[in-house]
């Protein structure tokens, strides 16, 4: 006997269109660990800061976006850091460059226009123009307690910097991290 043999008929399912909320639960699923990464990553590895006044002029202009990274950063003297210690009318992000770090020695001569670290003339070509001491500025010599720094912005005559009791050393908890590079001023 010859069986007969029949095409299996494949059942179609019908698919039922989704509702809005499925839907709406299905972009979640997608865009959450997207949003949750990027803010990981703007958290631990690094972050978008503008820059906001000219205290870091020539180096550095108001508006200039930077990308500061900040995970395992650890300050030396030289570097660009961004920090968040609010002190007098000063809040927000603050840009400025590390000139001691924890047990050294700095000293400020207003006369010659010059820091000196341990003993030692900094560098600093960066600088916009020759330094002058401001009504504010009362530090001329000081020891950076160890896990602080001694911070001044390049444009030395309008920075509001560690020269400033209000601010003085500052603690590396405050650093967001090192400026490791900027985007072009978005035209302010």
């Amino acid at each position: 006997m010859e069986e007969k043999q029949q095409p299996k008929q494949k059942k179609k399912k019908e698919e039922e269109p989704q509702t809005l909320s499925q839907s709406l639960f299905g972009w979640l699923q997608a865009v959450v660990p997207v949003i949750i990464g990027i803010i990981l990553v703007f958290t631990f590895v690094g972050r978008l800061t503008p820059v906001d006044g000219d205290s870091m002029n020539p180096t550095l202009h108001h508006g200039d976006m930077l990308v500061v990274a900040g995970l395992g950063y650890i300050p030396k003297n030289g570097d660009i850091i961004v920090l968040t210690k609010y002190f007098e009318d000063v809040q927000g992000p603050i840009v400025k460059r590390v000139i001691a770090v924890g047990g050294q020695t700095v000293q400020i001569d207003y006369e010659a226009g010059t820091v000196t670290v341990d003993g030692q003339v900094v560098d600093e070509s960066y600088i916009k123009e020759p330094m002058i001491r401001q009504s504010w500025q009362r530090i001329d010599t000081i020891t950076v307690p160890e896990g602080s720094v001694f911070v001044m912005g390049d444009n030395r005559n309008i920075s509001n910097d560690s020269r400033n009791p209000a601010l003085g050393t500052v603690d590396v908890r405050y650093i967001l991290g090192e400026v490791v590079g900027t985007l072009p001023s978005l035209g302010a």
